[in-house]
């Protein structure tokens, strides 16, 4: 079931094959249902809290400035990643190449765009915690639109970058991803000219997106943490810790997996339970995000309260 468009004696690819996870039909219902749940819970609650977060003068504060700038994120990858999947689930798992191209584009955009914007929360939280006297004038309007447009602005290139050296590979066949959605990673190997300047570039955003922006990450928090162990009261350190923690476990959970997929095939590993572990930053993190940060948090539960009454069981 390959399409390969023959014109003299080149062959190029016009279409690409999605290995999904299974054959199994009923297997693939299930897999349907839970992917199409998880985007419905993903668009809700990102919608959700953008909704709740610009309604609210309390809410309107650095960090879910930021807050609003990851639920954006998330809802454009959700968008690139799940429609196709759950299109595929239902008919042959094809992709066109255009279409290949464009989830390439706008799933590098929001990988890279949500790797900076945890560092900018990491700082933000850093400035209320390590320097509460100073934190206004440190994370002002300016300061915090500086930093969303930094965040979106160098992702933006990056993800140009790729995508421009990406085009410019030719692929003659075989065209089997062995993945469920077009990424770079998995896409390489097919390509019938020589992918070197994408592997040297791969590795240099890698360095600077994962490894770099992760250093700093820690780094806050070594900050944090030591603040927060120099609180006297019970109840302070507790407050201090609670606003830090759910920044904190959605941070690692999608590091874990980004690290799982984009750097250790670069050192060598294989790329086969890579499928299993994009499904966590790719659908799954886009649909707890919202939970993490809104459940455990006392003012968007009273936000929502406020605009919904019917949450308030």
């Amino acid at each position: 079931q390959s399409t390969h468009m023959a014109s003299n004696n080149q062959t190029s690819v016009t279409e690409f094959i999605l290995k999904s996870f299974s054959e199994n039909p009923q297997f693939q219902i299930f897999l349907f249902s839970l992917f199409l749940g998880l985007f419905i819970v993903a668009f809700t609650g990102n919608s959700l809290i953008i909704v709740v977060i610009s309604l609210n003068p309390g809410l309107h504060t650095p960090m879910y400035f930021f807050l609003i700038n990851l639920a954006l994120m998330d809802i454009l990858s959700t968008f690139t990643v799940v429609l196709k999947l759950l299109q595929n689930l239902m008919t042959e798992n094809t992709i066109s190449y255009g279409g290949c191209i464009a989830q390439i584009y706008f799933l590098t955009l929001c990988i890279g765009a949500e790797l900076l914007l945890f560092t900018a929360m990491a700082y933000d939280r850093y400035a209320a915690i390590c320097q509460p006297l100073h934190y206004n004038k440190m994370m002002n309007k300016t300061v915090c639109c500086l930093l969303a447009s930094v965040v979106w602005s160098v992702s933006g290139i990056n993800t140009t970058i790729h995508t421009i050296i990406t085009v410019r590979l030719s692929f003659c066949g075989p065209n089997a991803i062995d993945h469920f959605f077009c990424e770079i990673p998995p896409l390489l190997p097919l390509s019938c000219s020589s992918t070197y300047i994408n592997n040297i570039m791969t590795f240099v955003s890698d360095m600077f997106f994962a490894i770099i922006n992760f250093l700093f990450i820690l780094l806050s928090y070594g900050f944090i943490i030591s603040s927060i162990l120099k609180i006297q009261t019970t109840e302070g350190k507790k407050k201090a810790f609670s606003t830090c923690s759910s920044h904190l476990i959605v941070v690692t959970m999608y590091y874990c997996t980004i690290i799982y997929i984009y750097i250790l095939p670069a050192l060598g590993q294989s790329l086969k339970e890579g499928k299993i572990a994009s499904v966590f930053y790719a659908i799954v993190s886009p649909a707890v995000n919202p939970l993490i940060y809104s459940l455990r948090n006392k003012d968007v539960k009273v936000a929502l309260n406020k605009l919904c009454p019917f949450f308030q069981k």
